[in-house]
């Protein structure tokens, strides 16, 4: 992605221009295929283009690897493997989110970023349900946006416990 693709990514049309500047209810949205998502935006420090993944055995098909990123092992999810989704390759415009979870860097890969944008609270619902599966446990909220619908991912449920053990020990081979 370059500067001018990043430079899209602001608010400027958005109708909160009076409030205060702050990270409540704002979510950067990215896409994978043609389903829109979005992501609180106090967990997210940095967005960078593809980098070249070290990859570690034994991990769970959606951890693809490690990446050094300015001195910094940070593991990575490919969100398309996460939930299930065909895989495409990555290209020019795939990209890695990178969030602060839980004090820990953790690289989201996602087809594209697409914008930040505020979501007025009385345009976001909660979630549908969907009996007990826990298909859905990735889902927060739904926003409704105009005419379309974004779907809100609740970042913490992300991974499993054992997601996260398997990340803890890529992290450490890869530190070592």
């Amino acid at each position: 992605m370059n500067t001018s693709e990043f430079d899209s990514l602001t608010d400027d049309n958005d109708d909160f221009e009076n409030e205060e500047d702050t990270l409540e209810n704002r979510f950067l949205i990215f896409s994978l295929a043609d389903r829109s998502y979005g992501i609180e935006i106090k967990y997210i420090t940095e967005i960078v283009g593809m980098q070249n993944i070290t990859e570690v055995p034994d991990m769970p098909t959606f951890i693809k690897g490690v990446i050094n990123l300015r001195g910094k092992v940070i593991a990575l999810i490919d969100v398309r493997d996460r939930f299930r989704m065909e895989n495409v390759g990555y290209d020019d415009k795939t990209c890695i989110i990178i969030l602060n979870f839980k004090n820990q860097l953790v690289g989201l890969i996602v087809d594209t970023v697409k914008e930040v944008i505020r979501i007025n609270a009385q345009n976001i619902e909660e979630a549908p349900k969907f009996g007990e599966s826990e298909n859905n446990r990735f889902v927060q909220s739904i926003a409704k946006i105009n005419e379309d619908v974004k779907v809100l991912l609740n970042i913490e449920n992300l991974l499993k416990d054992e997601d996260k053990l398997a990340l803890d020990y890529a992290l450490a081979i890869k530190n070592q």
